[in-house]
């Protein structure tokens, strides 16, 4: 199966070393086999990925908290009002 990235969302999160972060989410995308097809045809897979803006990968976890993989920095999403 072909397999691609979607983006959905790029946000703004203050890193625990006070750095800010460029978080971009995305999601798995399958295609669709058609034995006719005039379009290709894409469908979500269920899975997401995060990943920061220079493409280190960070760990979404299920009470929303977020850790770059590669540096242990954990991530707060920035608020905008």
């Amino acid at each position: 199966m072909d397999k691609k990235l979607h983006r959905l969302e790029t946000f703004a999160a203050r890193g625990s070393d006070g750095k800010l972060y460029s978080v971009h989410g995305y999601e798995h995308l399958g295609r669709v086999e058609a034995f006719i097809a005039a379009q290709e045809q894409w469908e979500p897979l269920g899975i997401a990925e995060y990943k920061l803006a220079d493409g280190r990968h960070v760990t979404m976890k299920q009470d929303g908290s977020m850790i770059v993989d590669e540096t242990g920095v954990e991530l707060k999403r920035e608020t905008t009002h």
